[in-house]
């Protein structure tokens, strides 16, 4: 047992432990393989420039979600004495309640109505059963098969379908998504959750080699620069902030917090701005044309900039949306702003955009807490959380349908929720298991020398 304490206030070892796949993660497992795996397969056959076909409702989806979520609540409602909300689950029903709110205010209420309820089902398959899972669930190892399935069957993918080479478009390997990027996103994802694996002795570790040699093949393949520099420079960033608020005892979210604002003031003081950035990475200072897209949104957002335009009801919401009346060029065509920023700002206006910054806050408070009991954990839920914020400022994922990264950053978001309420590291817990053992063996003897005052003050 000491061993086993030991190594888990070790830096870079995981602690043997008997952590399972119960029942009730399945569910919210199935969520993942469903947005991450079964939907992509389903839209294979459509062409990656065909937007009608991919983005046109599915019936499989109308079907799955609200079963899902149906065996969802039955679960919570049986174990009801077990659920309970951390701050980090609050945050985000309060995120979620407000897209519900901003139907009666949307530019087209039935498309939000509808997009919201296919949302709401969504966080309550992951987040309730997930909740009332037993301590000992593993929902990261979960998480992980997942991706080492979509690793595997992208590997297969990528021998047999050629690369998109179209106009307009850059040179990269798909897999079996619509797009390069997607593919990149994947083998990303992939990528963090294999180090995890690489920390446990064994098969796991054998698994975990395999599973990274894929997502580095993969991420080459795809050709999606930012996925790939991500990959490499998130782990180690997240492994910093937790070094670094342990060495001066303060929170990560507040070092998180003034990364920003410390960027601000550098921008300001020498004019090196995230064009100079861009142009460094990309050989244009538009992010790719994307400062055309948000210059367009950031005109829409001024208009409403409290609650915005409601819920997903902006972009491609019909021929008289302001996305295609307003819109200059080629930005009629965009399915949204290809920042989730942006698009919160868009969909909530402020109110949302502040509930969304206090949701990933509160998860990284929460992984911050959690780094007291379990370090290797902690510093792969970090990097995940970190990868999707970062991903965010280029692509839009946040509260978008069942996109993969936002079903994969609610899962992590609940995974640390789940370990909220846990205020002693293990190291503490095992000390104060140490009466009851030496009442199973017997008192202990006190040597003759020890005053007696001294033995009862222990």
């Amino acid at each position: 047992m000491h061993e086993a304490v030991l190594r888990s206030q070790r830096p870079g070892l995981a602690a043997p432990s008997g952590r399972v796949i119960d029942r009730y993660a399945i569910i919210p497992l199935l969520a993942c393989v469903y947005a991450t795996i079964a939907f992509p397969l389903i839209l294979v056959t459509c062409s990656p420039t065909d937007s009608a076909c991919l983005l046109e409702a599915r019936p499989e989806s109308k079907i799955f979600w609200p079963i899902l979520s149906a065996v969802a609540l039955v679960v919570a409602l049986r174990n009801r004495s077990r659920l309970r909300f951390p701050p980090i689950l609050i945050i985000l029903f309060a995120y979620l309640a407000l897209a519900g709110a901003s139907v009666a205010w949307a530019f087209k209420p039935e498309a939000s109505g509808i997009r919201f309820a296919q949302q709401a089902m969504i966080i309550a398959s992951i987040a309730l059963p997930a909740i009332v899972a037993t301590r000992s669930t593993d929902l990261l190892r979960g998480l992980f098969w997942c991706f080492f399935i979509a690793a595997v069957l992208n590997m297969l993918f990528v021998m047999g379908r050629p690369p998109i080479d179209v106009k307009f478009a850059t040179w990269g390997y798909p897999g079996y998504f619509s797009g390069k990027n997607y593919l990149g996103e994947c083998a990303a994802v992939a990528f963090l959750l294999a180090l995890h694996e690489l920390l446990h002795p064994g098969r796991r570790r054998i698994l975990g080699i395999v599973t990274a040699l894929m997502s580095v093949a993969l991420l080459l393949l795809s050709n999606s620069k930012t996925a790939l520099a991500l990959a490499v420079l998130v782990p180690a960033f997240a492994w910093a902030l937790l070094k670094l608020s342990r060495a001066i005892r303060v929170p990560v979210w507040v070092i998180v917090v003034s990364i920003p604002i410390c960027w601000m003031a550098f921008s300001f003081v020498t004019g090196f701005s995230m064009n100079r950035v861009s142009y460094m990475l990309y050989g244009d200072s538009t992010f790719t044309g994307r400062t055309i897209i948000w210059d367009f949104a950031n005109m829409q957002i001024a208009k409403k900039p409290l609650l915005g335009w409601g819920y997903q009801s902006f972009w491609l919401v019909g021929p008289d949306a302001p996305s295609i009346v307003e819109a200059p060029g080629w930005v009629k065509e965009m399915p949204n702003a290809h920042n989730g920023y942006e698009d919160t700002l868009l969909e909530l206006g402020y109110a949302g955009f502040f509930l969304l910054v206090a949701f990933i806050l509160a998860t990284i408070h929460g992984i911050g807490r959690l780094a007291r009991f379990d370090l290797s954990r902690a510093w792969i839920l970090l990097s995940i959380v970190l990868y999707v914020a970062i991903t965010n400022g280029l692509e839009s994922t946040w509260m978008r349908g069942f996109e993969m990264l936002w079903v994969v950053f609610v899962i992590a978001a609940v995974e640390a929720a789940r370990y909220w309420g846990q205020a002693r590291p293990a190291a503490n817990s095992a000390i104060a298991r140490r009466p009851a053992m030496r009442r199973i063996h017997g008192p202990r003897l006190r040597p003759p020398s020890t005053p007696i005052n001294v033995v009862r003050s222990r």
